[in-house]
């Protein structure tokens, strides 16, 4: 074992006393006792582990517990959890210890950060999703456990440099896939833009890199617009004898690359990079709303408010929290600059979450119900009633994380919070499993509408069930809510096992009338394979629903009796012809997904599918980076040859407004100059601005570049951009 030299102890000592410093100024003697003898305990626990740098283990733990006391305003049972969060998972120390050692809430935190054995996954689940799903679990217990996870996650990613290219790919894209959105729900918004900037720094280095390095070359020019454009604000609110603080803000990388992704620009072309934030010391006995919009009339005093670029989370707060008036405003020298408005509160609610939010509600003698404390109820309301996989899981957590709420009332004037987007099948399964499961339609303000009807706030819903009705598998298909499609589940197995065990009395009693064994396994491989099924369960249920006829499924079985003559042929075989069946499995072991349709000179990424293909994304797929969040260990490292001679169908994207002539300057394009084959060609006018798409047959993503670029110069083109995946 390599123990600390002296330098590491010194380095080791110097970290922890930061940390200690960085904690709440509150802490008492007692808290700091605690939190020295947990130290203890973890550095020697740890002593002579390294990490992938070579560092002193504990340094991580160390570092950990500092983002979760200066960055996140945590106090001492978490700071001391993030001290021990690997104690348990990489030493003999057990769950008891740490519960005998600093008590049952301590120990409880740890349990929840330790990750799943390896020996308890299903072979076909994912390991990642496994752990997060036990740690969301969690969720029902202490918020605290979803806090430090990040706060692990974050210092993970700051120190990412040090691991093998295919670990940085499998923990950045499972970074942007879950961890990113969950500290934005969770109202973290320097922890999120930060997950998402490193994020992309290693999936994507290049792009990150030349963003970053545009930044720094014009950070000059864009301090002294800010400075410009912020005095005579300055100027006015210290006249009206305001308290403030004012900072420019750059904006995140990440945000930057999706605005380019998203808008198809260049980074020259996006015209919002500057931004300021005012934070104001509210004065008592003035609503914070008040003075907020007080500011707001300062400002557009000055300079010309953009009027659709108004965003007020005063009045309705976002879903994590986040309060704060936005307005982007014209400034003196042509440029548009966005303006945060925040109180001190709304800022420390903004910057550090949940943590924060707790903080000011126990100030608060309004008892109001956040919104956050009602998407958290929503959370531990699916996770008792959850029985899908792990994947399954992460899916449907995913979904929610971002949705905003609607209220919509019952007959009787009850207000209910639901997801925006959600239907009046929702809204039924909010108010109790039973109307759910009955529900056969509603009157929306006293009008008749499906159960698919989405609803908008402040409807009236009353919901009109049958006792006679079941829930049916379309219904999964409208509603939004986890809750309402785990209790349509729960009812949809709960009447496929009753009609399974119908279809297997049914079964077992063909088989007797053939004398033929209902397990003899060759039987059974063709009955699933005549009727497209994967299990025996299966094929039961679809005969206990009679979607298949029993008197074929006989005709099937008596093959297997002993008096039948396919009873010889199933023991030495047909004399079929078997020739061409190596030629059916040999093929490629590439295929390009469907969901991006990469070409040549795109950056792909291979994942291994479970028959052992190799499935070529784009690395910007959203789906490549689902995959590659949940399935880190089949990612497969892939480059283009160089010899492809093929011709891949693409899809591009053309809007412009409409004249005599188009259509046929367009073609030109692609058939004359480019000489490319057109597939389909789409087109639809409105008032004289048309979208359109073609398809065609493109040799790699450097031709398709110049086709577009050629295309953008047509007279009366406003944009052209690819798209992911072509039409059916």
């Amino acid at each position: 074992m390599n123990l600390q030299t002296d330098e590491e102890k010194a380095l080791i000592e110097s970290a922890y006393r930061e940390m200690l410093a960085s904690c709440q100024k509150t802490l008492s003697t007692n808290d700091i006792s605690q939190i020295h003898r947990a130290f203890n305990l973890a550095n020697e626990a740890h002593k002579g582990v390294r990490r992938k740098s070579g560092e002193p283990y504990i340094l991580h733990p160390i570092a950990v517990a500092r983002i979760v006391s200066a960055e996140i305003g945590l106090g001492t049972k978490s700071i001391i959890s993030s001290i021990l969060h690997d104690v348990v998972e990489d030493t003999d120390y057990t769950i008891e210890d740490m519960e005998r050692l600093f008590g049952s809430k301590i120990a409880s935190i740890i349990d929840g950060l330790t990750k799943i054995n390896a020996d308890v996954f299903d072979a076909n689940s994912s390991k990642q999703a496994e752990n997060f799903r036990k740690i969301i679990l969690t969720l029902a217990d202490d918020i605290r456990v979803i806090l430090i996870k990040l706060a692990d996650r974050l210092h993970n990613m700051r120190t990412l440099s040090s691991m093998p290219i295919d670990k940085q790919m499998k923990i950045a894209s499972e970074t942007i896939y879950l961890y990113a959105p969950l500290a934005h729900r969770l109202g973290l918004y320097a922890i999120k833009s930060e997950l998402e900037d490193l994020s992309l720094k290693y999936r994507y280095p290049e792009i990150y890199q030349d963003i970053s390095e545009k930044l720094n070359a014009t950070e000059k020019r864009r301090i002294q617009q800010i400075n410009h454009f912020s005095l005579p604000i300055i100027q006015k609110l210290e006249e009206n004898e305001i308290k403030f603080e004012i900072s420019g803000r750059p904006k995140s990388i990440y945000s930057i690359w999706k605005k380019m992704q998203n808008k198809n620009v260049s980074f020259e072309e996006i015209y919002d990079l500057l931004a300021i934030r005012i934070i104001f010391e509210p004065y008592p006995h003035i609503p914070e709303k008040t003075q907020c919009w007080n500011i707001y009339s300062i400002i557009t005093d000055i300079y010309k408010p953009k009027p659709d670029r108004l965003r007020d989370w005063i009045s309705t707060p976002k879903a994590n929290g986040y309060e704060a008036l936005h307005c982007t405003v014209m400034g003196d020298q042509g440029q548009w600059v966005e303006v945060q408005i925040r109180s001190r509160r709304m800022d420390e609610i903004a910057e550090r979450g949940f943590a924060a939010h707790w903080k000011y509600k126990e100030m608060d003698t309004s008892n109001q119900e956040h919104e956050l404390d009602r998407w958290i109820k929503r959370i531990k309301e699916t996770l008792e009633n959850t029985q899908e996989n792990a994947l399954e899981f992460l899916d449907e957590f995913k979904l929610n994380l971002f949705a905003s709420e609607i209220a919509a009332f019952t007959p009787k004037g009850e207000i209910r919070s639901l997801p925006k987007g959600a239907t009046v099948l929702d809204f039924a399964y909010d108010i109790h499993t039973e109307i759910g499961d009955h529900a056969i339609g509603a009157k929306v303000n006293h009008k008749l509408v499906p159960l698919s009807h989405v609803l908008s706030g402040g409807d009236q819903v009353e919901v009109i069930t049958a006792a006679s009705h079941r829930p049916t598998p379309n219904m999964l298909e409208f509603v939004t809510t986890a809750k309402a499609k785990a209790k349509i589940k729960d009812a949809l197995r709960a009447d496929a096992k009753l009609q399974a065990d119908s279809g297997r009395v049914q079964f077992e009693k063909i088989c007797r009338q053939h004398n033929v064994e209902p397990n003899r396994n060759d039987m059974l491989q063709e009955l699933m394979a005549t009727y497209s099924t994967a299990t025996i369960d299966e094929l039961h249920t679809l005969l206990g629903l009679n979607r298949i006829s029993p008197d074929r499924v006989s005709r099937i079985v008596k093959k297997y009796s002993p008096n039948s003559g396919g009873f010889m042929r199933s023991i030495f075989g047909s004399n079929k012809n078997t020739a061409g069946k190596s030629k059916t499995s040999e093929r490629s072991p590439y295929i390009a997904a469907s969901c991006c349709s990469p070409l040549p000179g795109d950056e792909v990424v291979g994942v291994r599918s479970a028959d052992n293909l190799i499935v070529v994304h784009k690395a910007t797929c959203p789906e490549c980076i689902r995959l590659m969040a949940q399935y880190g260990d089949r990612i497969v490292p892939i480059k283009w040859s160089g010899q492809e001679q093929l011709q891949y169908l693409t899809r591009v994207e053309i809007k412009g407004i409409d004249r005599m002539g188009m259509i046929n300057d367009i073609t030109g394009v692609i058939t004359r100059q480019f000489t490319v084959n057109i597939s389909k060609f789409h087109i639809e006018n409105n008032d004289g601005v048309f979208v359109g798409y073609v398809e065609l047959y493109i040799q790699d993503s450097r031709h398709l570049k110049a086709l577009i670029s050629n295309l953008q110069q047509i007279k009366g083109i406003d944009s052209v951009r690819r798209m992911d995946a072509p039409s059916d």
